[in-house]
């Protein structure tokens, strides 16, 4: 596998991200118009003319209709300069070619956890492509074991090296490719598309990178935080699917604070849109909560397959998916948990978790057996007092990976 150059981190955005945001910016503005026009004749229906078709079709062939059909015009006619105007400036060849910085990284991987999936479908420049960082390859040799890092929704690679209470540096990828003799390597990913969507393409993509690593792999480590954990199961079932040799090497899979049972933060939201919804003259505002991206309406319930979603409308009321994936056979999965609470209590496992991440639903429990991941007892831990974020900068995690992961007499494959 060709090492590849380190290149230089560039601060700006650059003029393919600038006409991205341009674009963005338009049709923003498009869909306000829409919410507003429609919060408009919600409030004209209201005033005794519920009934009066032909009335409310001359209002909008008339004066009212004339004003929105304007205002979309006039933002489409800018639209479109703007981004003739930025198609022109010329290019600045390192800065597209450049390392983002950690703080345009961050923006970027943020936009893209929000509505990723809309900057995919409408072709916009920042959307994230992904990709595996190999932040060793001009300094590490090559090995046969390869330990692969997904980070969450909103996130990115980078952000897997923090800081921890103590205010030092911190790398569960570092600390781990070190004892288990291992390269490291962290994906980086369009949060913001369907997980099973990220699934298939990690699938090929890890694919294509143990057919080109320099020496042959025999063992392959997934580690990911919040919803990598999702992904991950999601590669490791469709690779099952399609026969893809990778499958095969997988040893451990570990999932740090992921929500297989689905977070409460995006159910408020879906109930937020019901409500909404219920009334004419705030029903047009639904469309403002209907924007945020079908990676953040997967957690809804922890959807990881493609059937879970697909033929439905992901904003509508509807029961959980009955047909749970389940662990993947043959390899040892584990479940790392954090709270808030200083121990564990019937209140605490249902109020607190990490603050986004309920304890039970990181465990993969559920009162419904279907639904229920096996993780084994000895492959569950809760870290407490920390959370959700602090699950990546944790030297008490680091610890618990190690003792699960470090290599024992017949535990290799």
């Amino acid at each position: 596998m060709p090492k590849p150059t380190r290149r230089k981190a560039t601060h700006l955005l650059s003029a393919r991200e600038l006409r991205g945001l341009a674009q963005l910016a338009t049709q923003g503005t498009l869909g306000v118009t829409d919410i507003v026009e429609g919060m408009h004749q919600a409030v004209w229906s209201r005033l005794g003319l519920q009934g009066r078709r032909e009335e409310e079709k001359t209002r909008s062939a008339g004066l009212t209709g004339l004003v929105y059909r304007s205002i979309r015009g006039s933002t489409r006619l800018l639209g479109r300069g703007v981004d003739q105007l930025l198609a022109a400036w010329p290019a600045d060849e390192s800065q597209e070619a450049g390392e983002p910085s950690p703080q345009r990284l961050a923006l970027l991987a943020a936009l893209n956890g929000v509505m990723g999936d809309h900057l995919a479908e409408s072709g916009n420049p920042l959307a994230l492509a992904m990709t595996v960082q190999n932040p060793d390859a001009l300094s590490a040799a090559p090995t046969g074991h390869l330990l692969l890092l997904i980070h969450g929704l909103c996130m990115n690679d980078l952000q897997w090296r923090s800081e921890n209470k103590a205010g030092q540096a911190h790398d569960h990828g570092e600390i781990l490719a070190r004892s288990l003799g291992a390269n490291r390597l962290y994906l980086r990913y369009n949060s913001g598309r369907h997980i099973s969507e990220n699934g298939r393409d990690l699938a090929q993509l890890l694919q294509q990178t143990v057919d080109a690593w320099p020496v042959p792999v025999k063992r392959i480590t997934l580690v990911g935080h919040s919803m990598g954990g999702l992904v991950a199961r999601s590669a490791v079932k469709l690779a099952q699917d399609q026969g893809l040799g990778w499958r095969e090497r997988v040893h451990s899979l570990v999932c740090l604070g992921s929500p297989h049972q689905g977070a409460p933060m995006e159910r408020a939201g879906h109930w937020v849109d019901l409500l909404l919804g219920s009334n004419r003259h705030s029903a047009p505002l639904a469309r403002l909560g209907q924007l945020r991206s079908a990676g953040i309406t997967d957690l809804r319930h922890g959807l990881v397959q493609d059937a879970d979603w697909q033929g439905r409308d992901r904003f509508a009321a509807g029961p959980v998916p009955q047909q749970a994936l389940p662990l993947p056979a043959g390899i040892a999965c584990y479940a790392l948990a954090g709270t808030t609470a200083t121990k564990r209590s019937p209140m605490a496992d249902r109020l607190l978790g990490d603050g986004l991440v309920p304890l039970r639903s990181a465990l993969g429990e559920h009162e419904d057996p279907t639904l229920r991941l096996d993780f084994a007892p000895e492959a569950r831990h809760i870290a407490y007092r920390t959370g959700h974020l602090q699950l990546l900068s944790s030297p008490a995690v680091s610890r618990q990976l190690l003792a699960w992961l470090a290599p024992s007499p017949g535990n290799s494959k």
